[in-house]
């Protein structure tokens, strides 16, 4: 089992003021090459550029529609990984009134970004700042009226395929749509797919689309054909909590799908060819609240109802970090950055937190060494006992 700590008060954790509910990395690479595209600089120019400017963080949540005085706001933060810190302060903040931002989507291509609100979704966009200052990016609300997803209710699930080219919704009412991105062209809707969708996710390839509800078995999806081309069942008193795709490597494809029961916590693994399951690994005693799989497909994070942070190998599911008390409360979201070093977690205690990955290469190297050297002193210990019987 890999390292686990308590989470001491550490610059990579911050408090924002504000209940968060939704946390996801800004692709910023994205962003900076339109950038250039239109203003025409100089490869040469952007090498200056630090590597802390490049590695935002976007987080979402308020105090809902109460008089608490806490406000809802979409921020966006700064995370430098040589430091390991999260920017104290917001380095932008929109504040969205009565309307609590309580799901978010990042377009993977630098468009923007969709929030869910109680009774519609709206498109948030990067504002560029001034040179001069310190930190590069902004946020603005767009322009662009999601007029399609105006009115719909309370939307508890949104993503992106992985190319940004096809938005999928699911709603409090049950009801899925998938549209074309950014045309937002409807291509497909289904009423009552779950009593409530929970949670969705495209393939790797976005031929497929999962999805999952409060009851009921959790169901795959043809884009292409709109058909329903696998059901997945629960087992005994299994509650379905959350459900990711993953491509280990080219050809292969993989579905997790995270379980709940009275022992507490299990992730769930599901062949894509055969739609049978093929494993179940017991993660935790208590509930997972959050769960996430990193770009490559190595690796898993889990959120915990006790604040904690588990990040496991995807294919061993051993357990590779594990941060006790990460947070003071239940964790709400968690998301891999781009580049699956690190870990950003935000709670309802209005904290966030990044968590870097720990190299296993070091740790495996040494651990070899460490077997080599057991054996060795273990054959040692053999010859010097055995010394006289061998001389005899």
């Amino acid at each position: 089992m890999g390292k686990s700590k308590i989470a001491p008060d550490a610059p990579n954790s911050q408090k924002y003021g504000v209940p968060l509910y939704g946390a996801a990395w800004v692709p910023y690479k994205h962003i900076k090459s339109k950038e250039e595209e239109g203003d025409g600089k100089e490869e040469d120019d952007r090498k200056d550029q630090p590597e802390a400017s490049g590695n935002y963080v976007v987080l979402a949540g308020g105090g809902g529609e109460g008089r608490s005085g806490i406000p809802n706001a979409v921020l966006l933060a700064n995370f430098d990984f040589a430091s390991n810190s999260l920017s104290p302060e917001p380095v932008a903040k929109h504040v969205t009134g009565s309307d609590l931002p309580y799901r978010l989507a990042v377009h993977p291509r630098g468009d923007g970004l969709i929030c869910a609100m109680p009774k519609d979704c709206r498109f948030f966009e990067w504002d560029e700042v001034d040179a001069t200052e310190k930190h590069k990016l902004g946020l603005k609300p767009s322009e662009k009226v999601l007029n399609q997803l105006e009115d719909v209710g309370q939307q508890l699930a949104l993503v992106f395929n992985k190319d940004g080219s096809a938005l999928a919704t699911g709603g409090e009412d049950g009801k899925l749509r998938i549209f074309k991105w950014p045309s937002m062209d409807i291509t497909f809707e289904e009423g009552e797919a779950h009593s409530s969708v929970k949670d969705l996710d495209f393939s790797h390839d976005g031929k497929l689309l999962v999805s999952l509800g409060n009851s009921g078995p959790c169901r795959v999806r043809d884009v292409t054909s709109k058909t329903t081309v696998a059901s997945l069942s629960k087992e005994k008193d299994e509650r379905f909590g959350f459900c990711r795709f993953s491509q280990l490597n080219e050809g292969t494809q993989v579905l997790y799908i995270t379980a709940v029961t009275g022992r507490g916590s299990s992730i769930l693994t599901w062949n894509t060819s055969s739609w049978k399951r093929t494993g179940s690994k017991h993660i935790t005693r208590d509930s997972i609240n959050a769960f996430n799989i990193s770009a490559d497909g190595k690796l898993l994070a889990v959120g915990t109802g006790e604040g904690d942070i588990l990040i496991l190998d995807s294919t061993s599911m051993r357990v590779r970090t594990s941060v006790k008390k990460a947070h003071l409360g239940f964790v709400t979201a968690l998301s891999f950055s781009h580049d699956s070093r690190a870990v950003i977690s935000v709670s309802m205690d209005s904290s966030a937190r990044v968590t870097q990955v720990e190299d296993e290469k070091a740790s495996g190297g040494f651990s070899l060494w460490l077997i080599i050297l057991i054996v060795l002193l273990a054959i040692a210990v053999y010859f010097m006992k055995n010394r006289g019987l061998l001389l005899h």
